[in-house]
């Protein structure tokens, strides 16, 4: 039962530091559920041999999928490779494709990797205290490149729906890996 108020005000309670609600449940993923996503299956098979991993969680708060409203929440990504590719997001277009996004940063550091149906790519920093604006068409996935969770405020029109299964089959064209110098942004090998 959706226990927010769409069609009058309410307020809804997000720790600045955390992301976390008092009021509302997250929905929680899994390495076990994201394995194919990262292009070293071997390296998250042999995580997955000791422990499930938690990669991230975020606020569903059930905003009905209509013209008008604002479906918003918090994200928290958490600390992690699978090999020396960063954790991350699944990632996703929206359904409607012309719909934009905004991200705020409330805590932690990354990066978005960004592209659109014809293959343009665009990687932006993640910073706290910044809102980064996805544009229309482009889908999008979160990468925590620091030490400590990344928790971020995202908001968008509640009926864009979301496309993940377009994205899934083979990845995006671009990834965020960890080299000697730091982030590094290369050619997805499952692209080649």
């Amino acid at each position: 039962m959706n226990r927010f108020q769409w069609d009058s005000s309410f307020s809804v309670d997000f720790n600045l530091q955390n992301g976390f609600s008092e009021k509302a449940e997250t929905t929680k993923r899994y390495l076990s559920q994201m394995t194919e996503m990262f292009y070293d299956t071997n390296a998250a098979e042999k995580i997955l041999e000791q422990e499930d991993p938690l990669v991230y969680e975020f606020h569903e708060l059930g905003c009905p999928m209509r013209e008008g409203d604002l479906a918003f929440g918090t994200t928290i990504l958490y600390p992690g490779k699978v090999g020396n590719e960063y954790f991350m997001t699944k990632g996703h277009f929206h359904t409607i494709l012309d719909t934009a996004e905004v991200y705020y940063t409330l805590d932690g550091e990354g990066c978005m990797i960004m592209e659109n149906p014809e293959g343009e790519t665009m990687e932006m920093p993640l910073k706290k205290g910044e809102a980064l604006y996805v544009p229309r068409r482009y889908a999008h996935r979160s990468v925590n490149t620091g030490d400590t969770p990344l928790v971020m405020f995202f908001t968008f029109a509640a009926n864009a729906g979301h496309d993940y299964g377009t994205i899934e089959t083979k990845g995006y064209r671009k990834i965020l890996v960890e080299k000697e110098c730091g982030p590094v942004v290369i050619d997805n090998p499952k692209w080649s």
